[in-house]
Protein backbone atom coordinates (compact mmCIF):
# COMPACT_ATOMS: atom_id res chain seq x y z
CA UNK A 1 0.00 0.00 0.00
CA UNK A 2 1.27 3.29 -0.76
CA UNK A 3 1.10 6.59 1.63
CA UNK A 4 -1.95 8.53 2.27
CA UNK A 5 -1.58 11.84 0.37
CA UNK A 6 -2.07 14.81 2.74
CA UNK A 7 -3.99 17.80 1.37
CA UNK A 8 -2.81 21.16 1.34
CA UNK A 9 -4.06 24.60 2.65
CA UNK A 10 -4.05 27.08 -0.41
CA UNK A 11 -2.51 29.76 1.88
CA UNK A 12 -3.56 32.80 0.09
CA UNK A 13 -7.05 31.76 0.87
CA UNK A 14 -5.76 31.19 4.61
CA UNK A 15 -4.47 34.60 4.44
CA UNK A 16 -8.31 36.03 3.21
CA UNK A 17 -10.72 34.21 5.04
CA UNK A 18 -11.39 33.73 8.82
CA UNK A 19 -12.98 31.17 10.70
CA UNK A 20 -15.31 31.64 13.66
CA UNK A 21 -16.31 29.81 16.61
CA UNK A 22 -19.28 28.08 15.16
CA UNK A 23 -17.29 27.46 12.04
CA UNK A 24 -18.76 30.26 9.62
CA UNK A 25 -16.06 31.90 7.23
CA UNK A 26 -15.65 35.35 6.86
CA UNK A 27 -14.00 37.35 4.48
CA UNK A 28 -12.70 40.84 4.26
CA UNK A 29 -15.10 43.30 1.71
CA UNK A 30 -14.66 44.70 -1.44
CA UNK A 31 -14.28 48.47 -2.74
CA UNK A 32 -12.23 49.79 -0.10
CA UNK A 33 -8.76 49.97 -1.84
CA UNK A 34 -9.03 53.02 -3.65
CA UNK A 35 -11.06 55.89 -4.83
CA UNK A 36 -12.70 56.20 -1.38
CA UNK A 37 -13.22 59.76 -2.05
CA UNK A 38 -16.37 59.47 -3.82
CA UNK A 39 -17.96 57.13 -1.64
CA UNK A 40 -20.58 57.86 1.04
CA UNK A 41 -19.35 57.86 4.72
CA UNK A 42 -21.93 55.56 5.55
CA UNK A 43 -21.04 53.03 2.42
CA UNK A 44 -17.62 53.14 3.83
CA UNK A 45 -18.94 52.83 7.56
CA UNK A 46 -20.29 49.25 6.33
CA UNK A 47 -17.66 47.78 4.19
CA UNK A 48 -15.38 47.88 7.08
CA UNK A 49 -17.33 45.08 8.43
CA UNK A 50 -16.49 41.26 7.44
CA UNK A 51 -18.62 39.83 5.31
CA UNK A 52 -19.82 35.98 5.63
CA UNK A 53 -19.03 33.78 2.25
CA UNK A 54 -21.64 32.87 -0.12
CA UNK A 55 -23.56 29.66 0.44
CA UNK A 56 -22.25 29.13 -3.65
CA UNK A 57 -18.39 29.29 -2.85
CA UNK A 58 -18.76 27.66 0.97
CA UNK A 59 -17.43 24.39 -0.72
CA UNK A 60 -14.62 25.55 -2.77
CA UNK A 61 -13.28 27.95 -0.18
CA UNK A 62 -13.50 24.80 2.77
CA UNK A 63 -11.91 22.37 0.47
CA UNK A 64 -8.83 25.06 -0.17
CA UNK A 65 -8.82 25.59 3.41
CA UNK A 66 -8.72 21.89 4.22
CA UNK A 67 -11.54 22.08 5.99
Amino acid sequence: MGKKVKMKTRKTMAKRIKVTGSGKLMHRSSGRGHNTAKKGKRRLRRLRQEKLVSKAMEKHVRRSLGL
